[in-house]
């Protein structure tokens, strides 16, 4: 797999589409990271480790209000060919602030909410709203 961001944001977004509970991905620290980050946003509901290395899997909880998923859009923005890296005040709100972008810092994976907070920039990984 060339790019591990991109399948995470795939498989979010098929099962969203299908209307499941759970969606199940391969284990990587950067996914960990991002899915930590969408269950501190309030986009999924939780997230665990199922089985241990080295076939380690990440099943995540999706979250649904009224029957319609909390994620509308999950759109991957770095791409390998491509890496878009921002500064913390190029960083404009998503879709009026309801969205977020998920940003790999020196300080870890964070939200662009996190990012304006602790004043620093990085490579943006992708948007959901």
């Amino acid at each position: 797999m060339s790019d591990p961001v991109a399948d995470l944001c795939t498989r979010i977004r098929n099962s969203v589409m299908r209307k499941h509970a759970t969606t199940i991905v391969p284990y990587s620290v950067i996914k960990k990271n991002i899915v930590a980050v969408l269950q501190q946003e309030g986009f999924i509901e939780g997230w665990k480790i199922k089985n241990a290395k080295p076939s380690a899997l990440i099943v995540i909880s999706l979250k649904y209000y009224e029957e319609e998923s909390v994620i509308r859009t999950i759109k991957r923005i770095s791409k390998p060919g491509r890496r878009i890296h921002s500064k913390v005040n190029d960083m404009k709100p998503i879709l009026g602030g309801q969205g977020i972008a998920v940003v790999t810092t020196s300080k870890g994976v964070l939200s662009d909410k996190d990012c304006h907070r602790l004043n620093v920039g990085g490579e943006v990984l992708c948007h959901i709203w």
